[in-house]
């Protein structure tokens, strides 16, 4: 009889484990899809990150220089019916942590590649716009066989572009000297001239007050970065949505890419995904349902 009840007291105790277990399970599940999350980069620097929605593949969306993921908000939505979107604050922006003590694309590679692992992210889209774009190159290098598909966003203009340090002190010389104007005077560069006035001023306000000690490294580092050697091992289809405003050397990324695919946005400038944000998400999903079909991008 003692050994009966021994017996029946260890299943008991074995059954309270396993649902404990599995609600516990449950829960971190929860508090994985529900505000905003944080895992520790290589470094231990905190990433910041949200998601919403469900499916596969998990949409990951990557921001530009000195922004945030709420750059992505006119997404957020639309993709969540169909697919896991997660959108990141990359390290020294937004929510993230800045305690990083050097800047580099590498690094934010591997934010990205931090917050795919916590997720549990077996099949990947990454989504990048401008500086995302190599951003999600290096973090692509870092996890090859998650990614399904690499989607620039008015990026990789042209893989083959070199700068002279000259040239890179030149230009950086202004945002060292007044970082807030030199970055104003940047963004509004990038905007057409009927571009919604209230947008300009809410990205060139948000992103010159962005801080100087992170954005300056990585713009240097921007300029320095290598896509040909990193293509060299990211041997993954690319498609790119860019704007008409700047020149894309097509032939030239082919020569280099495993496969390199764009489509063009008219009368919009830098920040295609907010200005004209119903015809982007209508190509943005056509690239993300050609690169789960395997095909080439209309």
């Amino acid at each position: 009889m003692n050994r009966f009840i021994h017996s029946f007291l260890l299943i008991i105790v074995l059954c309270t484990s396993f649902i404990f277990f599995s609600c516990q399970q449950k829960s971190d599940d929860a508090a994985i899809v529900s505000g905003v999350n944080t895992v520790a980069s290589s470094d231990g620097v905190a990433i910041a990150y949200e998601v919403h929605g469900s499916g596969e593949p998990a949409l990951v969306f990557v921001h530009c220089w000195c922004c945030d993921r709420h750059y992505w908000d006119a997404q957020v939505d639309t993709f969540a019916e169909h697919f896991k979107v997660v959108t990141i604050d990359l390290a020294g922006h937004g929510e993230s942590g800045r305690n990083r003590k050097k800047w580099t694309i590498a690094s934010l590679g591997e934010d990205v590649k931090a917050v795919a692992t916590k997720l549990r992210l077996d099949s990947v889209i990454l989504i990048g716009h401008s500086m995302g774009g190599p951003v999600v190159l290096e973090a692509a290098r870092r996890m090859p066989e998650q990614v399904l598909g690499i989607i620039g966003i008015d990026t990789f203009l042209n893989f083959e572009i070199q700068f002279e340090q000259d040239q890179i002190d030149a230009f950086l010389s202004r945002f060292r000297q007044n970082f807030k104007e030199a970055t104003t005077g940047f963004i509004k560069t990038m905007f057409p001239v009927n571009a919604d006035s209230a947008l300009v001023k809410r990205v060139t306000t948000d992103m010159a007050s962005a801080p100087p000690d992170v954005g300056i490294p990585l713009m240097e580092d921007l300029f320095k970065y290598d896509y040909i050697e990193t293509l060299k091992e990211v041997r993954i289809p690319i498609r790119c949505i860019n704007s008409l405003q700047y020149p894309t050397t097509v032939e030239a990324n082919r020569k280099h890419a495993l496969s390199y695919e764009v489509v063009y946005v008219a009368a919009v400038g830098h920040f295609i995904h907010m200005e004209d944000p119903e015809n982007f998400n209508r190509l943005l999903l056509s690239a993300v349902d050609n690169l789960v079909a395997g095909e080439p991008s209309e």
